[in-house]
């Protein structure tokens, strides 16, 4: 099955979007469907059109956000026509598409039997696998790239990205998953970094966030750490809560400070942030795009 996004219009209650409105991708995914919720509650209801990737997915958002039938449709992240489609007269768009990995179910056998009948003490870790269609360079380069080019069709303003930290180390375990013995399917960072490099060259404006490590914590009770170049993975705490990366993205729609902006995001134990469009502010430059 082909890699689908889920994509909502939304008309903001933002002075720099009163007049259009935003598209998010991958709202049928856990940050994604964060980013869709808050948009979805700041602005008037049927004022909402989704994409998903299956009829089943559109009845859980519409349930999940009250919005009515008639506003969720089926689109593919592939298809360039679908996305030129959802993509008409849009202001901004956020994405929050990315490949998604399957544990292979004998993997986690073969794991349990090294540690239970053979007493193993590091027995390895889980093997992955990509849905058809599915993998890192079709759904983090190629979609992507479909994005941005069918945004910039469309007259876009500002392009929103939700990335991940690490795309500067080659060697980072999350290039290891899914890849096969010659070498294709993984790579998953360098891939999404490729394509970032391809949103700032189109001359799009844009912003993009390096999530840390991802929870499903609840947000807005953490301190929020903005900084570039994976420098934040060298820190104690690296993680984050969605909701909080979902906050940081649709504060900066429409926010001079957050554009043609790159920068990396996470949290820490403290007092919470409030002012998060504040994060803008700090003088912690851009990632750099040459190493």
């Amino acid at each position: 099955m082909r890699c689908l996004v889920a994509l909502c219009v939304v008309a903001l209650a933002l002075p720099a979007l009163a007049s259009g409105f935003v598209v998010v991708t991958g709202a049928g995914g856990k940050t994604g469907k964060l980013v869709f919720g808050k948009l979805v509650n700041r602005s008037e209801p049927d004022t909402v059109r989704g994409v998903v990737t299956s009829p089943k997915s559109a009845k859980k958002l519409c349930s999940a956000t009250g919005v009515s039938k008639d506003a969720v449709v089926v689109g593919d992240v592939l298809d360039r026509e679908s996305l030129k489609a959802a993509f008409e007269g849009a202001e901004s768009v956020v994405v929050c598409t990315s490949a998604v990995p399957k544990i292979k179910f004998f993997s986690i056998l073969k794991l349990l039997f090294k540690k239970m009948i053979l007493r193993k003490e590091n027995p390895g870790r889980p093997e992955f696998r990509w849905r058809k269609n599915g993998e890192p360079e079709l759904v983090d380069y190629k979609g992507l790239m479909n994005q941005v080019d069918m945004a910039k069709e469309a007259g876009v303003k500002q392009m929103v990205v939700v990335g991940s930290m690490g795309g500067t180390q080659p060697e980072n375990f999350l290039n290891t998953i899914g890849k096969r013995p010659d070498g294709t399917g993984g790579d998953i960072l360098l891939w999404k970094r490729k394509a970032e490099k391809y949103l700032i060259d189109s001359g799009l404006p844009y912003t993009i966030v390096h999530a840390g490590g991802l929870t499903d914590t609840e947000g807005g009770n953490r301190t929020l750490l903005m900084d570039v170049d994976d420098k934040l993975l060298s820190a104690d705490e690296r993680s984050i809560p969605r909701a909080d990366v979902a906050e940081v993205c649709v504060r900066a729609l429409g926010l001079p400070a957050a554009m043609n902006r790159a920068v990396d995001l996470a949290s820490k134990t403290g007092e919470a942030t409030e002012d998060v469009e504040g994060l803008w502010g700090l003088p912690v430059g851009n990632c750099d795009y040459s190493k």
